[in-house]
């Protein structure tokens, strides 16, 4: 004869009554067994919710029928589940293996790793050239107020000045785009004593140029000109709005790890003021500036010009009082130290490298 089932002595709750009743509980044929007195009730072990096996704490199972066994010495309830034939789940042997863990937890670093190096660059590439356009002017418009009461203050120049500038890269960019498919662009004016010279692009194609910039290169229209085409770089592949995206995306990856990215999000300002565009992303900008001036008939090497005078004016701004009044806004192209490489671009390129 086999030996008896191993019962347990435990507390019942009925769902109806916040009084609990001495039960014995065993288990047979696939079925919890629960004697309360002279009432006996049987209930699949499929359909009742086993407490997870830990170290410390009551243990606690949940009847299909709302009720609920409480158990307050988690030793002797293991013992009587063990000696009954109770297996723990394949979730909580996983938890209970340190192996299982440290695999867990590798396969985890690998998974945020490859995420965060190609999934998240690849999703937020493919997202910002999703939105729609209204909805990205409506992110450069935003955009460039709140910059506007940070770094810019109204332009100084004559508008016949403005108009000039912007009908010569008006010009540029029809030859350019001679099927007329050039992306939306909108240029303005700013004087900007904290940013110096220098010009960006926001999302929705809204391109500012500082008065220090045009002051910078006042000799050098085309120089100007091609500092606008590589803006118009950023605008065509929507690098702002990546750039806003990709945040976005990693502020929810730290949310997957952390279980809450409330104190990583950033308004969309704060992320084009803070983030800096790759060297790829910048590369890649002048290459299509390069490719513009071409098109337009205006030599690539004049662009060699204006990071030449940022080199002089940088060696100008080294000092450490300077340095405290002047902020870096990364995403403006004066803030981009690999100026000696940008030269040799500009004055090596040859139609040849655009194919």
């Amino acid at each position: 004869m086999g030996a008896a089932p191993a019962s347990l002595h435990s507390q019942w709750f009925d769902g109806q009554s916040p009084r609990p009743r001495a039960v014995t509980l065993r288990v047979e044929a696939g079925e919890l067994l629960m004697q309360a007195g002279e009432d006996t009730r049987r209930y699949p072990l499929a359909r009742v919710r086993w407490p997870e096996r830990r170290t410390h704490g009551q243990r606690q199972a949940e009847l299909p029928d709302g009720g609920l066994i409480q158990h307050a010495d988690a030793a002797a309830w293991d013992a009587w589940a063990q000696a009954s034939g109770l297996q723990d789940s394949a979730v909580v042997g996983w938890m209970q293996s340190w192996r299982a863990a440290l695999v867990a937890l590798a396969g985890s670093v690998v998974f945020l790793g490859a995420a965060w190096l190609w999934g998240v660059p690849w999703l937020s590439q493919t997202l910002a050239h999703q939105v729609p356009d209204s909805l990205d002017r409506h992110v450069g418009q935003q955009s460039l107020q709140q910059l506007d009461s940070l770094f810019l203050r109204p332009s100084a120049l004559p508008q016949k000045r403005q108009d000039e500038l912007r009908q010569r890269f008006k010009s540029l960019v029809d030859r350019a785009y001679p099927q007329g498919d050039a992306p939306h662009w909108e240029l303005a004016f700013h004087a900007s004593p904290v940013l110096g010279a220098n010009a960006f692009a926001l999302p929705g194609g809204y391109m500012v140029m500082t008065d220090e910039l045009v002051e910078l290169l006042h000799d050098q229209p085309d120089a100007l000109v091609g500092v606008l085409a590589h803006e118009l770089g950023h605008v065509e592949h929507r690098d702002g709005l990546d750039m806003v995206v990709r945040a976005s995306l990693i502020s929810a990856l730290v949310g997957v790890v952390l279980g809450d990215a409330s104190g990583f999000l950033a308004t969309v300002p704060a992320t084009l003021a803070t983030q800096a565009y790759s060297r790829d992303t910048e590369r890649r900008a002048d290459a299509h500036a390069a490719r513009l001036m071409h098109a337009g008939g205006v030599p690539p090497a004049a662009m060699a010009v204006f990071f030449e005078r940022m080199l002089v004016e940088a060696d100008k701004d080294s000092s450490p009082q300077d340095e405290e009044d002047r902020v870096s806004l990364p995403i403006a192209i004066g803030s981009h130290p690999d100026h000696l490489e940008r030269i040799r671009f500009f004055r090596e390129w040859r139609p040849e490298d655009s194919r």
